[in-house]
């Protein structure tokens, strides 16, 4: 009976370590898509372009619109009218403040030569001797360099399970260790709490 039982648990334990993570992806891709399918006006759903639901029409169309938003504003002309546009949300008085600190956030997040989570890096904190992972983003400028040691670096420091929140530090460089790992092994060993360590980078050749 021990044995049995045994098995059973070993058995429930596997499948359920194979499934677990397929299904928390498949939920996550049908909410995304459903979210966006709701988001489209009800002239442009496939239940009335075509009378038949099709799972994924909203991404489709979500997708040809950032495609085609995305041509218009690499042109001369889009450029110009996205100058306006920015001018007039720039006018309203509590707009302002948000889209300019999304806009700024955006552009050095999706930008090619931006310095976004350029490196993972090993900092102390919350106290002296408690180490947790980083992602280097820059350097301090401006006034606030002034008041701080010479040579720091700016940090931003993910919580977890949750990368999207997190902590902004500025420390010396000298206090920054520099992992060999890339960004993406990094990020998924801060999610996954530390039970997904990053695959060890293979030693270059002599």
């Amino acid at each position: 009976m021990q044995i049995v039982r045994s098995h059973f648990k070993r058995y429930l334990l596997a499948g359920l370590l194979l499934w677990t993570p397929i299904a928390i992806t498949i939920w996550v891709i049908t909410w995304v898509f459903d979210a966006l399918d709701n988001v489209l006006p009800v002239a442009l759903r496939s239940e009335v372009l075509f009378g038949v639901h099709v799972p994924g029409f909203g991404v489709l169309v979500v997708l040809l619109f950032i495609l085609i938003t995305g041509f218009l504003a690499a042109n001369l002309i889009g450029q110009k009218l996205v100058q306006v546009w920015e001018g007039v949300m720039r006018r309203i008085p509590l707009v302002r403040s948000i889209y300019s600190s999304v806009k700024q956030v955006s552009d050095t997040i999706l930008s090619p030569n931006g310095q976004a989570f350029r490196q993972a890096v090993l900092v102390q904190y919350p106290r002296h001797g408690s180490w947790t992972i980083g992602f280097l983003t820059g350097t301090p400028s401006a006034e606030v360099a002034t008041h701080l040691p010479a040579d720091c670096v700016s940090i931003y420091v993910p919580t977890t399970p949750n990368p999207t929140s997190g902590f902004f530090l500025m420390v010396p460089r000298t206090e920054v260790v520099e992992l060999s790992i890339g960004v993406d092994a990094a990020l998924k060993y801060v999610v996954s709490m530390g039970t997904v360590p990053p695959l060890p980078t293979a030693r270059p050749k002599p």
